[in-house]
């Protein structure tokens, strides 16, 4: 079968990219630059890459004789967000209104890349499906908007969609959150610093895992809103700790004020993605940070 990924070339995407053609698909990507595809070993015969974005009009060539599209080309910064709302909102509303009309057009199946920052501050965890969508920043704003188009998508029309709930995805070659940034860190010998106490939660998930859940999600044939993470949680302080130790370094992390749209606590309910699509993470946190702290010391 033939897929299209959008961001084909982002970390998320990438690794998906990966994954299709490690189970023989063939894969045409979109996006604006080849990023880190060479990272993963994937030359350019091993995929038709299209430069263009979701935006223009290359978009509609792009989906012609796929079978499906994954849908990974975002804007993804909580902090930048706050600086650029409106191109948050022409790439990550406009964009997907795009793709759904596309999709809609040539009648193929889209698993599109959501987030948890649409559940914003929760009273409690672990978080389900149908937590009210109830953003704290513009970037999770723009996901709600992106799932309410999909929303009336699916009520109106019968091509299938599918839309993944991230929550905090690490592994090799990401370009931005707290495990990359304590890694940078770490790698020059200074303390990590943490926004806040650090007694704030989240749930990281592998990027190789997710990719799989990408993949199991569009063949799954499901339609609807479905969580990725672990089901597990830990605080930014463990983190530090963790991720010290890996770095065999003997020090204490450093504290800042929080930044806008900090989130006190996210853990995933992943009990509607095992039962239905269905899928569960493989790579436990402690062996995917051992792995990605090793690999960069000796980078």
């Amino acid at each position: 079968m033939k897929f299209l990924v959008t961001g084909g070339a982002g970390f998320i995407g990438s690794n998906i990219v990966k994954a299709l053609i490690d189970k023989g698909h063939s894969v045409r990507v979109l996006d604006l630059r080849e990023g880190s595809l060479r990272r993963l070993g994937i030359s350019m015969n091993d995929v038709d890459f299209i430069r263009g974005d979701i935006r223009d009009t290359t978009l509609d060539a792009a989906v012609r004789g796929v079978d499906g599209i994954f849908h990974e080309a975002a804007l993804v910064s909580v902090q930048e967000s706050y600086k650029a709302k409106e191109e948050y909102n022409s790439v990550n509303v406009n964009g997907t209104r795009n793709i759904l009309d596309v999709a809609l057009k040539h009648n193929v199946r889209v698993v599109h890349a959501s987030s948890a920052s649409i559940y914003g501050n929760v009273s409690s965890v672990p978080i389900s499906e149908n937590t009210p969508r109830s953003s704290n920043n513009p970037y999770g704003n723009s996901k709600i908007d992106a799932e309410l188009l999909i929303q009336k998508h699916m009520v109106k029309n019968s091509v299938g969609i599918i839309s993944l709930r991230y929550f905090n995805v690490y592994g090799e070659g990401q370009n931005a959150g707290v495990i990359l940034q304590f890694m940078k860190q770490l790698k020059n010998g200074s303390p990590p610093i943490i926004n806040g106490g650090g007694l704030q939660s989240r749930d990281f998930v592998h990027v190789k895992d997710v990719a799989d859940a990408n993949l199991a999600a569009m063949f799954s044939k499901r339609s609807g809103f479905f969580n990725v993470g672990t089901g597990k949680s830990i605080t930014i302080n463990k983190l530090a700790q963790i991720m010290i130790r890996a770095y065999a370094l003997e020090m204490e992390p450093e504290y800042i004020d929080s930044g806008p749209g900090d989130v006190r606590e996210s853990r995933a309910d992943i009990a509607k993605t095992a039962k239905y699509i269905p899928w569960k993470y493989s790579i436990e946190l402690d062996d995917g940070l051992f792995r990605l702290c090793t690999g960069d010391m000796h980078s």
